[in-house]
């Protein structure tokens, strides 16, 4: 291969890495819609593209080696879609053997390449990773499997009582996701779990199954202010009842629990959260949450003279005041305007008067099953992720839009929710929940 062409290649992969990077923050973007994500998509695609067109000698030379980058996630999850997406077996082969050696930080990366590639392209050993006794590896393999509606089989039960937190909610999304029953003991075991991702995994799995416990699990988890709330305190709030928002009100006196508590608010819909919501648009920690649920709520939109403008980018610290183990990752919060509180709560005072304190609104406007399925196509790509679940607790797990996906298979599932709404779409998801 002369070295123009490998050059080439090589730019074909590190652009790959840095889309797949915009890509991947995209999906959590606030400022974002589904239709603004397709451009970088394609420009990634492409780069893909122009990699699978290089053969043997770009997966010899470039992406087998780039499997083993451990420092470079997104090149690791690159270059595994692109191997996957070949013709040649040994392809895929590469990318198992770098799998089986890889460490429990990298699996992720795996993990996103096999369940992006579509269903014709799942290797034929993909199954035989539930045999390993790794929980690393074994959540993986019921991860991928269920994303491509693949039955795990018979094992599927002993692993819902797996002694690894992390595998038990796996087999428990996999169960939820392919309309397996959930014994009550199961469930109940996983709902008093102290790993709270189990816990949250029950949750959602045991709402869309129609089990009260899950429900009660929710309470129970906010009023003992168990840690990490942010599932706990959103299912609350997407019930709308206008009941648990008295219940999130408590979570904002202690600091901690405050950002979950906002941005669960900001789905209850209800004029009453609005308000609390504008209590915190003074607090430096919290004001652009705050903002965000209010404008959740009420469909107003945070410019000109409403925000404050934009701080210029705080300078690095000084080395001897940074904390070595700080994360400075951007979060997709960070890019949220901050509001002039004393103008929001002007224009709040005229336009409360057309808002109904026992309606749930959602971007100002009654919620309903039409205003909830274009959410889904409008609403910025940080809170379609919720809408989303909303979505499938309401439908009993019918309805599924996979919002980490590529924009075709979000568009296919958006279609097929368009034309089969359930009837009982339009009901609380606790309404009919049961005992047994």
């Amino acid at each position: 291969m002369s070295h123009t062409l490998m050059d080439v290649l090589e730019e074909h992969l590190d652009e790959a890495a840095f889309l797949w990077l915009q890509w991947e923050r995209s999906l959590v973007a606030s400022q974002y819609a589904l239709n603004e994500v397709t451009g970088i998509e394609e420009r990634l695609l492409a780069h893909v593209d122009g990699l699978v067109i290089g053969g043997a000698p770009a997966a010899e030379k470039l992406l087998i080696p780039a499997l083993e980058a451990q420092e470079d996630m997104v090149r690791v999850t690159a270059a595994a879609y692109t191997l996957l997406g070949s013709e040649d077996p040994s392809s895929a082969e590469a990318v198992r053997t770098a799998l089986e050696s890889a460490s429990p930080e990298s699996l992720p990366a795996f993990q996103r390449a096999l369940e992006l590639r579509g269903f014709e392209a799942l290797p034929s050993w993909l199954p035989t990773l539930l045999k390993q006794e790794e929980p690393a590896r074994l959540a993986l393999a019921l991860e991928v499997l269920a994303s491509h509606g693949v039955d795990p089989g018979p094992v599927l039960p002993d692993l819902l009582r797996h002694e690894a937190p992390q595998v038990a909610a796996a087999a428990l999304r996999a169960a939820t996701r392919l309309r397996h029953p959930l014994e009550r003991q199961v469930l109940q075991a996983c709902l008093t779990s102290p790993a709270s991702s189990l816990r949250d995994s029950a949750i959602t799995a045991g709402l869309q199954k129609g089990h009260r416990a899950a429900w009660v699990a929710c309470q129970a988890a906010v009023d003992s202010r168990a840690p990490e709330l942010r599932l706990p305190a959103l299912v609350l709030a997407l019930s709308g009842d206008a009941r648990e928002v008295e219940r999130l009100k408590r979570l904002l006196d202690e600091p901690s629990h405050r950002p979950d508590a906002l941005w669960a608010l900001g789905f209850s819909g209800h004029p009453a959260a609005a308000e609390l919501c504008l209590q915190w648009m003074e607090d430096e920690a919290v004001s652009h949450l705050a903002a965000e649920a209010f404008c959740a709520i009420t469909g107003l939109s945070l410019e000109g003279r409403l925000a404050a403008p934009r701080a210029e980018e705080d300078p690095l610290p000084a080395l001897e005041e940074e904390t070595l183990d700080a994360d400075l990752t951007p979060r997709p919060e960070d890019d949220l305007p901050r509001p002039v509180a004393v103008e929001v709560l002007a224009w709040w005072k005229e336009a409360r008067e057309n808002f109904e304190l026992d309606r749930r609104y959602l971007q100002g406007k009654p919620f309903g099953t039409e205003v909830l399925c274009e959410s889904l196509l409008l609403a910025p790509m940080r809170r379609r992720h919720t809408l989303a679940l909303e979505l499938a607790l309401r439908s009993r797990g019918e309805l599924q839009v996979p919002t980490r996906t590529f924009t075709p298979y979000q568009q296919k599932a958006l279609e097929a929710v368009r034309t089969a709404v359930p009837s009982g779409l339009s009901r609380p998801f606790t309404d009919g929940l049961h005992s047994s």
